[in-house]
């Protein structure tokens, strides 16, 4: 199944009604601090991860690579000073088939990002952009806002927020 058919066949509110009472850790859910900068209000996918802090570089690498309707969470390690993603990088993510982004940290360019077919969410807005220092790691465990998120997850996110599970939810 596309993650198209996915997202028009989900709701996190159902999710969470099914797996509330999931004790083994395999249905997390993020705290709700993630508003929704993209053209895209629903969004699902496998997991792609990324660790960086105040450099993009890495991000851009991967939005620049093609996405096959995976989610990229980018652990920015919450940080409010710089952004992370911006109107070139949406752009990017929607042209590669990227089904979205989800930021621990800063966004800019919002107009641009709602003109993109891509999810994203992020902690703010930042018209800051980062330094390019190369750093940063990739495809790793990251811990969001305090919940772990490792690649390979499924990661749903609608207007009611934000759902993670170790495997896709049918």
């Amino acid at each position: 199944m596309t993650t198209t058919a996915r997202v028009s066949s989900f709701s996190t509110c159902d999710l969470c009604d099914v797996h509330k009472n999931d004790g083994s850790g395999q249905f997390r859910v993020l705290p709700p601090v993630f508003p929704s900068y993209g053209g895209v209000g629903a969004f699902a996918g496998p997991v792609a991860t990324l660790k960086v802090f105040e450099d993009n570089t890495l991000v851009k690498e991967a939005l620049d690579s093609p996405g096959q309707g995976r989610v990229l969470v980018v652990d920015g390690g919450g940080s409010l000073r710089r952004a992370l993603v911006g109107g070139n990088l949406a752009k990017a993510a929607a042209r590669n088939g990227w089904a979205g982004i989800v930021v621990d940290g800063c966004v800019r360019d919002v107009a641009e990002l709602r003109a993109e077919a891509v999810g994203i969410r992020a902690l703010a807005l930042m018209p800051l952009p980062t330094e390019k220092r190369q750093e940063g790691q990739r495809d790793l465990a990251v811990q969001i806002q305090g919940v772990w998120v490792r690649p390979g997850d499924w990661l749903y996110a609608d207007e009611d927020g934000i759902v993670v599970a170790a495997q896709a939810l049918g």
